[in-house]
């Protein structure tokens, strides 16, 4: 039925009128437009049945549902007198359906009416006082449910509680609870969630248990709001301990706690805890998904975010808003548009491009990419714009440099009637700062006063920090003398603003008119200054920090002092931090560990034994910071085991991380015994462990040792994981031995490893030493993700197995991706061009990188000049060594040495002997190729004269040796 009118269903159904209830109830299914209830609220009320419960519990459902609130209001406002049941029912109905402005208005008039008011009525209004932040209302039906008799009602006080939370009134909540005789977990959890929203973080704690102590269940409700809290507090050891109760009560694997669980594992930065809990689940709604999407972005893998997105796609789950909010932003780490691309494709055909919040997201990302042209088409074609997504379209402006079109959006913003705030304004400021548009900064600054949001705390520390980038400190001191109210992090900015300013003195004052003037500031606000003085030009603001602190007697504070001994170190004074730590009346184990940790910086093993055997005579006992310093510094066998026999002595525990230290240390001196003797103390089954043992034969360059490890571990039956593999296929590239190679990635590709970049671009790098391009070249080509890395160790495989071409290719493929080259890759590139001498694809290139704003090394110089000496072009060789900002190194001048002798140019070759001998007098391959550049110029007196400078400081030519394998013959050859 597409279009029903009133007298069309009176002629079709007033014959069976004893059935006409029944029959009007089965149409409701068929009514979908405003018109079909209009006709049935006629319908109703011509034959009396405006009233009947069925009927009108249907009509009044159903239009709430379809977002025709009015007609299912102006049917009930028929009614003269509804019922008590008819009124609850229509709130119910208007609550469910987020309508709390109708829920007021129904029950005054009701009210009005006459229509009592029972238990059921109150919470559906207390709820909708709530919802609205009416306190005033709230707190009248708080004295109605009082003086009618309901104030004791379990439900009624729940309400209460509830609207209280919400509304900021914890303390009128928790008298409220306490006032309950039996209250129930509904009610703890209105509590809970009310400390948990007014960030009350202590409180959701100490009310969980109390809970607890009233032997009180909790139920998932409890757990949701609990886990919230840990989320935000990163409380990683309590919310696991939440997580074991959870599962000890059977509620770990609820729908409603799963996405929470991967939230507070994911904050805490334990994602393989998180990804666990998502595999294991058994339901995985859009929830799930969006929870494990989120981790992965919050902790900056996008790459893992997108690959769980199409996952989640080829699972037929169809992404909701909160999908795309999610993933769009995270896609500008992955510095590509064509992510953002995808996803706003995908966006389009799951048709969320009307949605304001998924618009703004991909016009902000958009922005940052440098599209500005697809953020303005996508901002044009939103209908209604928010403050949000202007202050986004600006931001996309400004990052691009686009001044104009940014203060024409900041400008159209207001035509459009969204008035700026306090948050556009520090947008505007912050972007000014870090571009050091001082006219644009300073036109918002003039826009803020007049707005009267100037005074705003957070505006003037912004406009502070920005004239603080444009080096106006007098304008950045006018602001914070005008300013009322000033925060320790006025005081703060103003304070690094004159240390950047190259004002340490004002900085000093500031921080003795902050104490004048009573604002308290702890060592965060000295130590603040101290970060800066981590080089030696800051030594002088370091030592006036310090003078500052032992006049207002803050030197005594031990943390302070720790900080100070630490930039005394970091400023290369080793003998000041070490006086200074002497001085020190009291000394903690973080002081030792200060010094400690300052020595092995500076690569001074031996005084850092020193200070630790005079920190034991002084009875202090080290803690895990203090040995893991310790360790690292042993240069013998003697003094490693020593540490050790000190540590089996005192009964330290041997946790992970020093027994991780101590295996390390075993295996740089190569002493295996010992590794595998402290591998067996440890847990066998923590592949943490046995990844260790890997590492130890590493760091000596047992290779053989790591892959028979390998074979132990599994035989153990331990599952290897990432590290391992790692681990693995750097032990093979020592052997460079193919068939081993096969055989790991055959065990790697078997237990998915594979799907791992990191894995992968290693197995590249493994099979093109090896030789087997074809095989590099199918990894690389598998790779559903492709980092940088990934294309550089691909074309350096190339490079090095002579294939410039195909470098090149690759080269071709990640300009036109827009993927960034960086200086690994012109590396490569110039190399794989110098070992295929492509000459002119190498100038190429070489241009290509000073035009893209790379600096070049003297690497990148090398390459260049190894591959014109190559082929001849000496000259243009030599005009590139004299513009050289820096002298050029020994090996460059031996190539372009023998260069010039392999093609006859003696001229040159007398010039480069020159600059050779002038790097290095005692290398005798540069006297001997110089020799033969005279002799085959045919100036034999010079050659006479090299000869005899070789004699007189007894060089002699290196001997010739050669490299042989049983198996494969002659390896290499050099003489």
């Amino acid at each position: 039925m597409a279009n029903l009118t009133g007298s069309s269903l009176r002629s079709h159904f007033l014959y069976n009128s004893s059935n006409f209830a029944t029959i009007v109830l089965s149409l409701f299914p068929c009514c979908q437009k405003r018109q079909d209830f209009r006709a049935l609220n006629a319908l109703l009320i011509v034959n009396g049945l405006i009233e009947h419960q069925s009927l009108i519990k249907q009509f009044i459902t159903k239009c709430c549902h379809l977002g025709f609130p009015d007609l299912a209001l102006s049917a009930f406002k028929t009614i003269e007198k509804p019922s008590l049941s008819l009124q609850n029912l229509f709130l119910r109905s208007l609550c469910d359906n987020g309508l709390f402005g109708n829920v007021l208005s129904v029950y005054e008039m009701c009210r009005i009416s006459g229509s009592l008011s029972d238990n059921y009525t109150y919470p559906f209004v207390i709820k909708a006082c709530s919802a609205l932040s009416d306190t005033g209302r709230g707190e009248s039906m708080h004295c109605l449910v009082t003086r009618d008799g309901f104030g004791e009602n379990l439900v009624v006080q729940t309400s209460l509680v509830d609207f209280y939370s919400k509304g900021g009134e914890m303390d009128n909540a928790r008298k409220l609870v306490d006032e309950i005789s039996q209250p129930d977990v509904v009610t703890w959890n209105a509590l809970i969630s009310g400390f948990s929203f007014n960030s009350f973080d202590d409180e959701v704690f100490r009310v969980f248990h109390e809970m607890r102590y009233m032997a009180m269940r909790p139920n998932t409700s409890t757990f949701a709001s609990l886990f919230r809290v840990c989320s935000k507090l990163v409380a990683f050891d309590f919310g696991k301990s939440l997580h074991g109760l959870a599962y000890k009560l059977g509620y770990a694997m609820r729908e409603s706690l799963v996405p929470a669980l991967i939230s507070t594992y994911a904050n805490c930065q334990d994602m393989l805890a998180a990804r666990n809990i998502f595999d294991t689940s058994t339901f995985k709604n859009v929830v799930v998904w969006n929870a494990i999407i989120s981790a992965y972005t919050r902790n900056n893998k996008p790459e893992d975010a997108i690959a769980l997105f199409q996952r989640m796609l080829l699972d037929d789950i169809k992404p909701d808003v909160v999908t795309f909010v999610s993933l769009i932003p995270s896609s500008e780490n992955l510095g590509c548009v064509c992510y953002v691309e995808s996803l706003h494709a995908y966006a389009m055909k799951f048709g969320f491009t009307k949605q304001l919040s998924v618009v703004t997201a991909l016009l902000s990302v958009y922005g940052k990419l440098g599209n500005i042209y697809s953020a303005e088409l996508l901002f044009c074609n939103v209908n209604q714009r928010n403050l949000l997504s202007w202050n986004s379209m600006v931001s996309a402006y400004a990052s691009n440099g686009l001044w104009k079109h940014s203060l024409t959006a900041f400008h159209d913003m207001q035509m459009d009637g969204c008035k700026p705030d306090a948050i556009s304004i520090i947008s505007i400021l912050t972007v000014c700062s870090k571009l050091e548009a001082i006219l644009l900064g300073k036109s918002a600054h003039a826009f803020s006063v007049r707005m009267g949001i100037d005074s705003n705390l957070n505006v003037c520390n912004s406009l502070m920090g920005f004239y603080i980038e444009c080096r106006e400190l007098a304008v950045s001191f006018s602001i914070f003398d005008r300013m009322a109210l000033k925060s320790v992090v006025s005081w703060n900015t103003m304070i690094s603003g004159c240390v950047d300013n190259g004002e340490p003195e004002r900085s000093l004052l500031l921080l003795h008119h902050m104490r004048l003037q009573g604002v308290e500031f702890d060592l965060v606000s000295l130590i603040s200054i101290l970060s800066y003085c981590n080089e030696f030009q800051n030594l002088i603001l370091g030592s006036a920090i310090h003078n500052y602190a032992i006049r207002t007697g803050f030197a005594d504070d031990i943390s302070l002092a720790n900080s100070l001994v630490t930039m005394y170190i970091n400023c290369g004074q080793l003998g000041a931090g070490r006086l200074l730590f002497n001085d020190m009346p009291n000394k903690s184990v973080v002081s030792w560990n200060a010094i400690l940790t300052g020595y092995r910086y500076h690569n001074s093993p031996k005084e850092t034994l020193e200070s630790f055997i005079h920190m034991i005579k002084k009875g202090h006992r080290p803690n895990y910071v203090t040995l893991l310093n310790v360790l690292p510094a042993c240069c013998t066998n003697l003094e490693g085991k020593s540490i050790h026999a000190y540590i089996l002595r005192l009964q330290i525990p041997l946790e992970t991380n020093l027994l991780t230290s101590l295996i390390i240390m075993y295996g740089k001196f190569g002493i295996f015994a010992s590794c595998l003797a402290l591998f067996h103390e440890g847990e066998k089954g923590s592949i943490s462990s046995w990844n260790t043992v890997l590492s130890a034969y590493l760091l000596s360059k047992n290779a053989r040792g790591a892959v028979a490890f390998f074979r132990d571990l599994l035989r153990n039956n331990i599952e290897p994981d990432n590290v391992t593999i790692l681990n693995l296929v750097s032990a093979c590239r020592h052997l460079q031995n193919l068939h081993i190679s096969n055989s790991i990635l055959a065990f790697v590709v078997q237990k998915g490893f594979d799907k791992d970049v990191a894995i992968s671009n290693t197995l590249i790098d493994l099979f093109g030493k090896c030789g087997s391009i074809p095989s590099a070249k199918k990894l690389f080509d598998l790779l559903p993700q492709k980092d940088t890395k990934s294309w550089n160790i691909m074309i350096n495989v190339y490079g090095l197995n002579g294939d410039g071409e195909s470098a090149l290719s690759l080269y071709s493929q990640m300009r036109l991706l827009g993927l960034k080259l960086d200086k690994v890759t012109y590396m490569g590139i110039l190399s794989a061009c110098s070992h295929s001498g492509l000459v002119q694809q190498g100038r190429m290139v070489f241009n290509s990188m000073i035009q893209d704003g790379v600096l070049p090394c003297m690497e990148h110089y090398a390459c260049i000049l190894d591959l014109l000496g190559r082929k001849g072009y000496l000259k243009e060789a030599r005009d590139i060594v004299q513009n050289l900002l820096c002298k050029p190194s020994e090996s460059v001048l031996k190539s372009l040495l023998g260069a010039c002798l392999s093609h006859g140019n003696y001229e040159l070759g007398e010039e480069f002997g020159r600059l050779l001998l002038e790097t290095n007098l005692k290398d005798p391959g540069a006297y001997v190729i110089l020799h033969n550049i005279y002799a085959g110029a045919g100036k034999w007196l010079d050659a006479d004269n090299v000869r005899l400078t070789m004699e007189q400081n007894q060089f002699h030519k290196p001997l010739g040796f050669s490299l042989i394998d049983v198996n494969a013959g002659i390896l290499d050859v050099q003489s």
